[in-house]
């Protein structure tokens, strides 16, 4: 048997165990309780105007932006990549997201840091419920993920990412590890390609700090009055694991536009499960319209719309080359999204 074919059939031997893992942990009473549920939201234009259909790969994409998907498809970057994306997101929430990757021959490494700001909150307790403009808090999630990728044959190339992930809530935190791991599988000469990626499985998580901290106040015949130190123990929540399945095909039209469509299955541990597609056409390389269609096997329980919006346009500096995209997320509940980001590639 070929090497590649021999890959490939590791691939398929190991898909029926990973649903059947990911199908124990699917149930409406985990809806909503896992930890760091910031890990399961889109970032970046592309993505999110393609509703998170990139697990397959996609020629022409950044691989810093592509690896959000699946680590595997870093393999797309040809050369050296940088990337810069701010996302407004609910509640005047700002998402920072920085990316490098880098090409070695057959492999590709890739840094990413995605930062979560929440701004000043107003502190209210039950002895002062009162808001003050000069009593606040913070809060902020850091995620940094060290991505290794590498192409094994011709067609088929692996990914794996290791994230370490933080979170401060005034003043109690949690730290913990991540893995994403993933699979691309291209098709010959066809223009398809298929892609299997499993993102944020990891540790239990939790918190400590001094905020945590409750004095009981006792008492005794001798002393009186005194306090006893206590600390209150945060319950362990899981990561919210996700298993992605997806596939791309791009076909040129004419000399001047080509057409992607992609499609993506996604199995959350502790939300519903998505169904997604979404196209991207490009004229000429230099302009990029894209559109993306997310919809979930409960679909009363998501928040946002079902379809999103965006576009690139590709602005040639010398032998470099500078991406410009954009992508809007609407909201049936809160206000809608808007997402800004620029890819330098060398």
């Amino acid at each position: 048997m070929k090497k590649q074919y021999r890959h490939l059939v590791v691939v398929l031997a190991l898909l029926p165990g990973l649903v059947a893992f990911e199908a124990l942990g699917q149930s409406n009473e985990r809806f909503g309780t896992s930890a760091l549920s910031e890990l399961t939201v889109p970032v970046t234009p592309r993505t999110i105007s393609l509703a998170s259909t990139m697990t397959g790969g996609m020629n022409g994409a950044s691989g810093v932006e592509a690896l959000i998907s699946n680590p595997a498809a870093i393999l797309v970057n040809q050369s050296t990549t940088a990337m810069f994306s701010r996302m407004n997101y609910i509640a005047d929430t700002g998402v920072n997201y920085f990316g490098v990757a880098q090409r070695f021959g057959s492999s590709n490494i890739g840094l990413t840091v995605t930062s979560w700001d929440y701004g000043d909150i107003p502190e209210t307790t039950v002895e002062n419920p009162e808001i003050d403009p000069n009593n606040t808090w913070s809060a902020a999630t850091i995620a940094v993920g060290l991505t290794y990728g590498r192409q094994l044959t011709d067609r088929i190339a692996a990914g794996i990412t290791f994230k370490g992930l933080s979170q401060r809530i005034d003043d109690i935190d949690a730290r913990t590890v991540a893995l994403d791991a993933g699979m691309t599988y291209i098709v010959g000469e066809s223009g398809l390609r298929f892609g299997v990626s499993l993102r944020n499985f990891g540790p239990q998580f939790s918190f400590n700090g001094v905020g945590l901290q409750d004095p009981i106040v006792t008492s005794s015949s001798t002393v009186g009055d005194y306090e006893v130190p206590a600390e209150i123990r945060d319950v362990k929540s899981e990561l919210p694991s996700m298993l992605n399945f997806g596939a791309v095909y791009e076909r040129e039209f004419t000399s001047d536009m080509t057409a992607t469509v992609l499609a993506n299955y996604r199995s959350n541990s502790y939300d519903v499960n998505q169904y997604a597609g979404g196209l991207e056409l490009n004229f000429q390389n230099l302009l990029f319209v894209r559109g993306g269609v997310d919809v979930a096997t409960e679909q009363e329980l998501v928040h946002w719309s079902e379809w999103n919006v965006g576009g690139g346009l590709l602005l040639p500096i010398g032998p470099s080359r500078l991406m410009v995209d954009y992508a809007y997320r609407p909201s049936k509940v809160f206000s809608s999204v808007n997402v800004f980001a620029a890819t330098f590639t060398l």
